[in-house]
């Protein structure tokens, strides 16, 4: 874990990443606008330096933010106070420690957009999913990102394709073990196979609303979709949002994203 947290305190944009990937981006706040009701009670676990936390607090509901990164933590603070809105608290904690960290219980939404792709163990994903559920209110909604075990396949589609002699086993093997060790420019992270991410969350025993492809086709084609006009732009997220939920282009994307229920 004190990899993972130097690796963000240190080594990444984490905020200028959704600026170069900006269908992550809209589908995502597409996501939290259909799912979260008015004024929630919003607790946002791995908030990073808090893009959606203040996009959350902007549109009126109350963000609690909890991150790893003590880095995150204070852009956060930061990046809230420039934008002229309230976030509840921010708070510097490992997610396997939440419970003690954080003793209320009564959120109407948990985000919890980062710590199942830092976490490597099985054991461990579950222990903090379990401990972001006892967060929540009785019925109250999760939403989890993923990494797909597909998205460095798909990175290097775009980036690295003349290379695939080099790349083509490792790629394989993400299929099967989903493990990163500091390949790909990226740090020690765990890639789920789309077909477990149900498996994963009934055994903790959420009841599944909706899984999406946050990328979806658009993936692979990216920076061509970035050099459209705004309302070119905007028609592609709203397609792609449209077919997000089918199970067929799961394996296109890089992210995916899980709604559910207590």
């Amino acid at each position: 874990m004190s990899t993972i947290k130097e690796y963000y305190n240190i080594d990444y944009d984490e905020w200028g990443r959704l600026d170069r990937h900006p269908i992550e981006f809209e589908i995502t706040k597409k996501v939290l606008n259909e799912f979260i009701e008015a004024s929630s009670k919003v607790l946002d676990v791995g908030g990073g330096p808090g893009r959606y936390s203040i996009y959350l607090a902007e549109n009126g509901h109350r963000v609690t933010l909890f991150d790893l990164s003590e880095t995150h933590v204070k852009q956060a603070r930061e990046k809230a106070a420039n934008s002229g809105v309230a976030i509840q608290d921010f708070i510097n904690g490992n997610v396997l420690e939440l419970d003690s960290l954080l003793p209320d219980m009564d959120f109407d939404v948990v985000l919890c957009m980062g710590p199942m792709y830092h976490l490597l163990e099985e054991n461990e994903r579950k222990v903090a999913l379990v401990q972001c559920i006892n967060k929540l209110k009785p019925g109250g909604i999760i939403i989890i990102s993923f990494i797909s075990c597909y998205a460095p396949l798909v990175h290097c589609l775009k980036a690295d394709p003349e290379n695939i002699m080099e790349n083509k086993n490792r790629l394989l093997q993400y299929l099967s073990d989903g493990k990163n060790d500091k390949q790909f420019g990226f740090t020690d992270a765990y890639f789920i196979n789309p077909e477990n991410i149900e498996t994963l969350t009934s055994s903790v025993g959420l009841q599944t609303i909706k899984i999406m492809a946050t990328e979806g086709l658009g993936a692979v084609c990216e920076p061509s979709l970035m050099q459209l006009t705004k309302d070119d732009f905007k028609e592609w997220i709203e397609l792609f949002y449209e077919i997000a939920s089918n199970k067929v282009i799961w394996g296109s994307c890089e992210h995916l994203l899980y709604v559910g229920r207590k």
